[in-house]
């Protein structure tokens, strides 16, 4: 996997660009030149976060013939107010799915989502405490998964 960087004006506004083609715009804070042109890399990561999560998820559901009317993800991080590098410290998925979703089954396909199968997650558990939740049907969070340095789950759970 190879991503490819532009950079579009004397700042710091970057286009990357992956294998296929498909792009997305970078750009810093304006404490460092950035223009607002892009998404900043700690949001990059969230957007990762996000999509890998939500693919598991709605995989497992699909083939659990689990229909829905509508699904979104907010993925919020909190970082670090201490030094530099100011990485995560916190960051927590909530699902949003309205319709005929059995309950136990999004728990579930949430479940293993964030503790066996996306690999974003496995990548900043390392750091960061990662926490998700679901609203079925515009009802109350439920709590799902926690994940992270101090928080061991099976990785392997059937």
């Amino acid at each position: 996997m190879t991503i490819r960087f532009e950079q579009q004006n004397k700042a710091v506004h970057l286009v990357a660009t992956n294998d296929d083609g498909h792009q997305a715009h970078l750009d810093g804070s304006e404490a460092i030149g950035g223009e607002g042109k892009g998404f900043r890399p700690m949001q990059m990561l969230l957007v990762g976060l996000g999509a890998c999560t939500s693919m598991d998820v709605i995989s497992v559901l699909n083939k659990q013939k689990q229909e829905m009317d509508s699904y979104h993800v907010d993925v919020q991080g909190l970082r670090t107010s201490e030094g530099i590098p100011a990485v995560f410290e916190h960051i927590h998925v909530l699902f949003k799915v309205n319709g005929p979703v059995l309950e136990a089954k999004l728990a579930r396909a949430i479940f293993l989502s964030m503790t066996k199968y996306c690999s974003v997650t496995r990548m900043l558990e390392g750091t960061a405490k990662i926490t998700s939740a679901y609203i079925l049907n515009d009802g109350e969070e439920v709590p799902v998964a926690t994940v992270g340095p101090e928080h061991l789950v099976p990785k392997t759970e059937d």
